[in-house]
């Protein structure tokens, strides 16, 4: 039915035959009414078609019918009813000087068909190739043909990064392609697969996951080796200067941030060292510390003792002039809140402020002397900036003699003195002085104390403000002035005790830090001195009292499970109190290989991964090796909030119901166990 096909250039007086093959100029060629497609071609669909057109020509003829007017006479014009990309594809061309508005044009007529039916069956019949025959395709054309991405993308009008990512996909482990052919994977889970060329470890991954396949799972297996880009130490040391001391860098071709993982980790350490180390050089010179060092974990910090910055003494004048610097300043500001941008004017004036009041220097800072003998450590954030632990005292640097009380008499010395001056004072009995003014008898001493300390004993009681000031002084003494805690006449003891001995790094971690801080804000407000300590915690509001006071107890909390110090009784407490807290652990905690699995037996990880996925994964992994188990678990655990029975908090109904005497889900959890 169909005609010998026939090339030949198309004119207004020739009358091609249906199934002709013939060139038509591309300015002749229309869209036709009657295609079945009505939805727009995209431009990027478009802007393709033109590069591939550009590169090897139109590979397949548009199909054509002759149009006639109304009179049944042809115009010269054709209308295409299949290939109408490719006619916008060649007028895009032509409009960008690559090709003539007379461009010969191969097509094939129709006029047999109907135009409509056969534009829908164009549309509807055929089906797109499978993404894996493309990525494979795309791999071949730069083995075999030399090309690079940039020229491959040029020729098929798609950008170099999509070929990057086909040509990664087509090189993934032949079973991955397999399964992805056969509906077994999914394309995001082959670009996780994928993020690493690895193709062995694609295949070790592949089989260790079993069916439960969530793409960050495979993403974290397939790069656990490596510290990614957004890693704390990653940000701190930046990849530019990491690349330039030969570090390979994985990229990530299938995010939009083009993020990435940090290859080789033992490089990536010694130049966070470094760099801390430069930075503590750096510190130490410009602001005339004894000594700065980097530290690489923040209980070395913990293990000194600490000062806090006093109040710089400004002069009047310098008082005031920063008090209506810092008012215009704030003016201003008010002022052009509503603008869009601040006028030139008026940002000129802020930055002069700003300069002006930086010159002042700090309001808070260490006296000179407190840094001819104390020291810093620079350490890093979690958030991958470096954080400056000023005022550090080492413990031969500490001021250990203290001058002597004038008020006690002669033989007369706090039970913190040598028993042996002791013994030395005089006894009652003995024989009386010939001087008028000689001091008193130690007995008399006692007594006449004795009756002095009931006196306030019942002063302090009759009086709360008092006896929270007390309290307060009690305990502001021995967690900000070390040494100091006998300096108060409250005989209460408050123990710090640093945990990073036993859980390093704990005192980094988003709980640590936010205590640390709240030292750190009470620690500049405090004299330099114990001695003037009362006067300032008398002069404190109630609410004040209150916060150091808090601040103070959390510093002293310990509920550590230690086997060699049994305290039932405070382990109970421990739990009373995180239920009347409301204790949420899964905002400063979560179960790692490293945390946990890998530190438990293979029961415990099997129930964990019970409770948080079900008892179908718990089975799947069941016959993993130790270290395996440990990795799946935290794949399978990650973002599920799971916590193990010591780090839970139990609601208030079941505290309640524990008070009573029946056992709460922690009475018995984990009993003591080597690791």
């Amino acid at each position: 039915m169909t005609a010998q096909p026939i090339e030949t250039i198309v004119t207004k007086t020739t009358a091609p035959q249906h199934g002709a093959e013939v060139f038509v100029p591309l300015n002749q060629l229309k869209a036709s009414p009657k295609n079945a497609r009505k939805a727009p071609h995209s431009t990027a669909a478009i802007e393709a078609l033109a590069a591939s057109i550009k590169a090897k020509g139109v590979l397949q003829p548009p199909v054509v019918e002759v149009e006639v007017n109304d009179e049944g006479v042809a115009t010269g014009n054709y209308l295409v009813t299949i290939g109408e990309g490719r006619r916008q594809a060649l007028r895009l061309l032509a409009k960008r000087k690559a090709i003539k508005r007379t461009h010969p044009v191969r097509v094939i007529v129709d006029a047999d068909n109907d135009a409509h039916e056969i534009s829908l069956d164009e549309n509807i019949t055929r089906e797109a190739m499978h993404p894996a025959d493309q990525f494979e395709a795309f791999r071949r054309l730069a083995e075999e043909k030399g090309y690079g991405a940039e020229e491959i993308g040029a020729r098929f009008g798609v950008s170099a990064q999509l070929v990057r990512q086909r040509l990664r996909l087509g090189a993934a482990a032949p079973e991955l392609m397999t399964a992805y052919r056969e509906g077994g994977l999914a394309l995001d889970q082959l670009m996780a697969f994928c993020v690493s060329d690895d193709v062995e470890r694609q295949r070790q991954v592949f089989e260790q996951m079993g069916q439960y396949m969530p793409v960050h799972a495979i993403r974290r297996a397939m790069t656990e080796a490596k510290v990614r880009a957004d890693d704390r130490r990653a940000v701190f040391v930046g990849t530019e200067a990491y690349e330039a001391e030969g570090g390979a860098v994985l990229r990530d071709l299938f995010t939009e941030d083009g993020g990435g993982w940090f290859e080789d980790v033992i490089l990536l350490d010694r130049l966070v060292a470094d760099k801390l180390a430069e930075l503590a050089g750096e510190v130490r010179q410009r602001e005339g510390w004894k000594w700065a060092e980097a530290a690489s974990e923040y209980a070395e910090v913990s293990a000194l003792g600490r000062v806090y910055p006093v109040e710089v003494a400004r002069s009047e004048a310098d008082a005031a002039q920063i008090a209506a610097l810092s008012a215009e300043y704030d003016r201003l500001i008010s002022e052009t809140d509503s603008a869009e941008t601040l006028p030139p004017e008026v940002d000129a004036r802020l930055e002069e402020i700003d300069r002006t009041l930086q010159a002042f220097g700090p309001d808070f800072d260490y006296p000179v002397e407190v840094k001819a003998r104390a020291g810093v450590m620079v350490l890093l954030g979690h958030d991958g900036l470096a954080r400056f632990e000023r005022g550090l005292i080492r413990a031969e640097d500490t001021v250990s003699e203290r001058a002597p009380d004038p008020e006690a008499p002669d033989g007369f010395e706090s039970e913190a003195g040598d028993e042996a001056s002791k013994d030395a004072g005089r006894r009652d009995g003995d024989a009386e002085p010939q001087d008028e003014l000689a001091p008193l008898s130690e007995r008399l001493i006692l007594d006449l104390t004795a009756h002095r300390t009931m006196g306030l004993r019942d002063a302090v009681q009759a009086d709360a403000d008092i006896a929270l000031s007390v309290v307060v002084h009690a305990l502001v003494l021995q967690t900000f002035y070390p040494g100091y805690g006998d300096w108060s006449v409250l005989q209460l003891r408050l123990q710090t005790s640093g945990l990073d001995r036993v859980a390093p790094g704990v005192s980094d971690g988003p709980a640590g830090r936010r205590v640390a801080d709240r030292c750190e804000t009470w620690g500049v407000r405090l004299p330099e001195k114990a001695e003037g300590l009362w006067s300032v915690v008398i002069g404190l509001s109630r609410d004040e009292h209150l916060d150091l006071l808090a601040t103070c107890a959390g510093v002293g909390v310990l509920a550590v499970r230690d086997p060699r110090d049994r305290r039932p009784g405070v382990w109970g407490h421990a739990e009373t109190l995180a239920t009347a807290v409301g204790l949420d652990m899964t905002g400063t905690w979560s179960a790692t290989a490293a945390s946990y699995f890998s530190r438990v037996a293979k029961a415990r990880v099997l129930e964990a991964v019970t409770e948080a996925t079900g008892a179908e994964e718990a089975a799947r992994i069941a016959g993993f090796k130790k270290g395996d188990m440990a990795d799946a678990a935290e794949r399978l655990l990650e973002g599920k909030g799971w916590l193990p029975p010591l780090l839970r908090t139990a609601p208030a109904a079941v505290e309640a119901e524990a008070e009573e005497g029946e056992p709460t889900a922690t009475d018995d959890a984990y009993p003591f166990a080597a690791e």
